[in-house]
């Protein structure tokens, strides 16, 4: 059995799972979880591959995607990355690696998601009453990885999550686990990663304050009481992830790789994501890719990207990813993205 062959029997495996699984449920589940910028991938090199990047992971952008992979990083790593999100919001992943031997392998992230600020209007004052309002969401988050063998890694996150809509403020916790295994099957790997396993976030804040009269019946009572109005607290949007890529064929001139993702999330329905990479010399990298197949009334789909290493500045590895998104009748993505080798 070739490497084509083994690579296409687990993909067509990974199929049929996904399709029995939709035929259990229709129903979509979107919208039902707080801070759903915790699912917008990260790294133009990922997003240019479709998204199939649990397997793969090699570069600081696993501490998003899977926090196993990091401990098969050897050298310090840090990587900036921004995409122009849909609706004019800006997302952007600021990460650092840094290996310690025998003891294992740590990182440090930041996310943000962020918007321009916006008017107030009202139903009295239309065209604005001269105060403006924005929202943000914030993750920070430890990561720690190591190897266990010569051909299996385990990694842990801890976040803390924040997101606020002008005074208002929700705030939870989570946590991501991630394996990485390289078989003996021509160098196949199979990731898989649990995110965003957490608290619940509720909205609170001094315009949730208001004026109450607990007994409107009777004159002489005290009709402006403090009362809060309460929100619901949300799940955060966990998603379990499955894995693989291989070489389809390398030499010292060329690479060829392939990858597949399914994903199970809690706040949509299950998909398959596909991806590829044409390395040149590891130094000029073409990708390509499908997100999201599978799931009802998406508006994902075609990826692509590109790449290029340097080392042009006190010899340090440089690279610059670029990666295009469509995302249907929405605004197409661009995403852009700088790792630095120490």
């Amino acid at each position: 059995m070739n490497k084509k062959t083994l690579f296409l029997i687990i993909l067509l495996c990974l199929i049929s799972y996904n399709a029995q699984a939709q035929m259990v449920s229709n129903v979509t589940k979107v919208g039902i979880t707080a801070a759903p910028f915790l699912t917008i991938g990260v790294g133009a090199k990922a997003t240019g591959m479709g998204g199939a990047y649990v397997a793969t992971a090699n570069e600081a952008s696993a501490l998003f995607w899977n926090p196993g992979g990091i401990a098969r990083i050897n050298r310090p790593e840090g990587i900036f990355s921004h995409i122009n999100w849909i609706a004019g919001l800006g997302f952007d992943f600021i990460g650092f690696v840094m290996p310690a031997g025998r003891i294992g392998t740590f990182g440090a992230s930041i996310t943000s998601l962020s918007m321009d600020d916006m008017l107030v209007r009202t139903e009295e004052r239309p065209q604005g009453t001269g105060e403006y309002f924005s929202s943000s969401d914030l993750a920070l988050a430890l990561t720690y990885a190591v190897n266990l063998t010569d051909r299996f890694s385990i990694g842990f996150t801890g976040k803390y999550i924040r997101q606020q809509i002008w005074k208002e403020t929700a705030q939870g916790f989570a946590i991501d686990l991630g394996t990485l295994f390289t078989t003996g099957f021509y160098g196949m790997r199979i990731g898989a990663v649990l995110s965003n396993f957490g608290t619940e976030m509720r909205m609170t804040g001094e315009d949730l304050v208001s004026y109450h009269d607990i007994d409107p019946q009777h004159l002489g009572n005290n009709d402006e009481i403090f009362a809060e109005l309460k929100t619901d607290s949300w799940p955060l949007p966990l998603t379990f992830q499955v894995g693989l890529a291989m070489e389809v064929f390398q030499n010292d001139m060329y690479r060829l790789t392939l990858a597949a993702d399914a994903v199970q999330p809690t706040d949509n329905m299950e998909s398959i994501n596909f991806g590829m990479e044409y390395a040149m010399k590891e130094w000029f990298f073409i990708r390509g890719g499908y997100r999201n197949l599978f799931i009802k009334d998406g508006e994902e789909g075609i990826t692509f990207g590109a790449g290029v290493n340097f080392n042009f500045v006190y010899r340090l590895p440089i690279r610059f990813d670029y990666a295009y998104a469509n995302f249907g009748r929405l605004q197409d993505v661009h995403c852009f993205t700088v790792a630095i080798g120490l």
